[in-house]
């Protein structure tokens, strides 16, 4: 009686409109497994080749942003439907290597990671205030072979860090390719930092014309309250910054470029997209066939991080008229990809109870949104 009870709640589930059942979730990470007491912070991207690559932080002995954490990674060759064995991109030891952001390079298939380091004995709030022994520092890897093996982390803190900032992030989400314009096949990575003596966080860019092998500070937003952000294309070579917020207005902030990220318009709050103070994930959508738009996904409540939900944009971000609940409980983290099949796939940290149970991966059917 039970069984059949619960396969008519899903059945009315699944034919209400964005609705997407409430199911287990499939842990591509879990945490407690593997070697590693937490998994945070998901990034992917889906290679020329249409393997998935699937990144996060392997935190040692619990789910603190300080301490033991290596970048650690997943790969899928059929889309999603499995994953491999764990292996481990990037471990320093007892100290901190983490906030992946990686971008794939259409011309050479090279997979580009960005990511952070600082000693694993500093804390957060000792960076800000610049007492750490160290800083925060960043670095760059690659991958030839659809991430099957990792060139060693390359220090390029000097390139794209000022000297008085403190804190500094990379995404964590997945860095993008012009596609268009002046500054056709530039890779771009959203970044944030916090200017020495003033505790405040802004978004920036960071950008390479070399695919991968040199980098270039770009663009910092005019005002602050802003940090981890995500990047997306609009046509004509134009880019949209989307923006974790920490005003009292629980809303996402953005800021638009038209000079490839060199400099950043004033922030405005999108009222539609609202946020409990957490990072995202914005996507350009654009397959032959299909009509372009942009995804957007976050836990989308102002008080707590739940409701783990997609939105569709078909007006480059001005409205957001179709969404879809991908999960209900604890969410968190996130980021989106297109699948090779043409539907959307979703990284994210979410759980029964907490929203660091693990880190789980669910495809969107287009069909949801329309």
């Amino acid at each position: 009686m039970k069984e059949k009870l619960v396969a008519l709640l899903l059945a009315i589930a699944a034919i209400l409109p964005g609705a997407i059942p409430a199911q287990p979730l499939s842990h591509v990470f879990q945490s407690g497994a593997e070697g590693y007491a937490c998994f945070r912070i998901p990034a992917i991207v889906r290679t020329n080749q249409g393997i998935l690559l699937a990144f996060a932080e392997g935190r040692k002995n619990n789910c603190g942003d300080s301490g033991d954490i290596d970048l650690v990674l997943k790969r899928s060759t059929d889309g999603g439907k499995s994953w491999s064995a764990l292996s481990v991109v990037w471990d320093d030891s007892g100290n901190t290597c983490g906030n992946p952001a990686p971008v794939v390079d259409r011309r050479t298939g090279k997979i580009v990671l960005l990511s952070t380091w600082n000693l694993g004995a500093d804390r957060e709030p000792q960076i800000i205030d610049g007492a750490s022994r160290d800083t925060r520092r960043v670095f760059v890897m690659h991958s030839s072979d659809d991430g099957k093996t990792w060139s060693a982390a390359r220090e390029i803190t000097p390139q794209v860090k000022q000297p008085y900032w403190t804190w500094y992030a990379t995404g964590p989400v997945n860095g993008i390719q012009l596609r268009k314009g002046k500054y056709k096949n530039r890779l771009i990575i959203p970044c944030d930092h916090i200017e020495a003596g003033t505790k405040k966080y802004y978004s920036h860019t960071i950008h390479s014309d070399d695919g991968g092998t040199t980098w270039a500070l770009g663009g910092t937003t005019p005002s602050d309250q802003v940090n981890e952000s995500t990047v997306a294309e609009l046509p004509g070579g134009k880019l949209l910054l989307n923006m974790r917020n920490y005003t009292s207005v629980r809303i996402r902030q953005t800021a638009w470029s038209r000079d490839g990220g060199a400099t950043w318009s004033p922030l405005r709050g999108d009222t539609a997209l609202i946020e409990p103070v957490c990072q995202a994930s914005l996507l350009r959508y654009d397959a032959p066939g299909r009509k372009p738009f942009l995804a957007f996904s976050n836990p989308a409540s102002q008080t707590s991080r739940v409701h783990m939900t997609v939105r569709i944009s078909y007006d480059h971000g001005k409205t957001w008229m179709r969404k879809a609940l991908v999960h209900e409980g604890p969410s968190a983290y996130s980021n989106l990809v297109v699948l090779p099949n043409g539907n959307l796939g979703l990284l994210f940290e979410g759980g029964a109870k907490s929203p660091y149970e693990g880190i789980a991966f669910k495809e969107l059917p287009l069909s949801r949104f329309e």
